[in-house]
């Protein structure tokens, strides 16, 4: 009986993380699992960069915890192997979709796939959201109700404040869902406030303190023998990093990335949408912007999206540098 496998593919914006992803599947029998907080949502398609085949059509299978769960056939037409792509369009852009709901959609289908004898393929650029899935800092901290009773009436503001204050690492790892929702930030402040570090979790057999270089993933599908491939794709260069941006960004634009933002405005969605909080989205907001008192240039909204997919890179880096787990691969 062939070893149970899975693959994880993460790494900086623009580095071919589902092209990798996508060679991984037709090698190993696998289904794409998206790890990305961007495609999440519904009618983000261009800015996002899903890239579906023309004719792409969502398969929903059913619906969980207010989310809509389904699949994108890479392939339109039948294929020998045509894997599918799960959680892409699964939320809307008025909702709200955290690391903790991620988690709780990525587990089950994880287990589905491996029931079917085939390789799950996580891929995505949302360290926050792996690290949850992998690592689950969360779950060994019990709730301290008496805590959540004295922060139940505090603004979003100031919930931030406190994290950013007692752990401001932690609160720099949160993505922007997440740094909105009071419910994940009152236990982002409850981990935090508990006598062992965020990043220690306790061995649930020895009850000894376990550090990150080991992956709890397997324990959670209840796999000891759990293979885990942990792949980090990353530039070699600045100068690598910005031309690859420089060309996404354009190439977005020119796919129709402005008319994109001016039909979700058209359908009601407003600026303060989470699902619209994100990169190329809000500066093309600011650009569309007629009576902004100090309106930018196409030239300008287009530098300020770079800049911010820039940083935005350093950011993901950063933070996933620190994980031992992850094999480099240079681009």
């Amino acid at each position: 009986m062939n070893q149970k496998k899975i693959i994880i593919i993460t790494g900086q914006t623009a580095t071919g993380k589902t092209s990798l992803a996508l060679k991984k599947a037709r090698l190993e029998n696998g289904e794409l699992i998206s790890a990305d907080s961007r495609q999440a949502y519904k009618h983000l398609d261009i800015i996002t960069g899903k890239d579906l085949p023309l004719g792409s059509k969502f398969h929903k299978v059913e619906e969980k915890n207010g989310f809509d769960i389904g699949y994108y056939l890479i392939n339109p037409e039948p294929i020998t192997h045509n894997p599918k792509l799960w959680l892409y369009d699964i939320v809307d852009p008025k909702q709200y979709f955290s690391s903790f709901d991620y988690e709780s959609l990525a587990i089950p289908l994880i287990k589905q796939i491996l029931d079917q004898g085939k390789t799950p393929i996580v891929v995505g650029g949302t360290y926050f959201y792996l690290y949850n899935l992998l690592y689950d800092i969360d779950t060994n901290v019990p709730p301290n109700w008496e805590l959540r009773k004295e922060l139940d009436n505090k603004s979003v503001e100031q919930l931030q404040q406190m994290l950013k204050k007692i752990n401001p690492k932690l609160f720099e790892s949160l993505n922007e869902s997440d740094r909105q929702n009071p419910r994940r930030l009152i236990r982002k402040i409850e981990i935090s406030k508990a006598t062992e570090p965020p990043r220690l979790r306790r061995s649930e057999t020895t009850g000894e303190p376990r550090r990150l270089n080991e992956i709890t993933l397997k324990e959670k599908l209840g796999l000891k023998d759990l293979e885990v491939e942990y792949i980090g794709l990353r530039f070699k260069n600045k100068d690598s990093l910005h031309e690859a941006i420089k060309i996404r960004v354009k190439e977005r634009l020119k796919s129709g990335a402005i008319e994109e933002v001016k039909n979700l405005l058209k359908m009601g969605y407003k600026e303060t949408d989470p699902g619209l909080k994100t990169i190329g989205y809000r500066e093309i907001i600011k650009y569309l912007k007629t009576h902004n008192p100090s309106p930018i240039t196409h030239n300008q909204m287009s530098q300020e999206w770079q800049i911010h997919e820039h940083q935005y890179a350093k950011r993901q880096y950063t933070f996933m540098k620190k994980d031992p787990n992850i094999k480099w691969k240079e681009v």
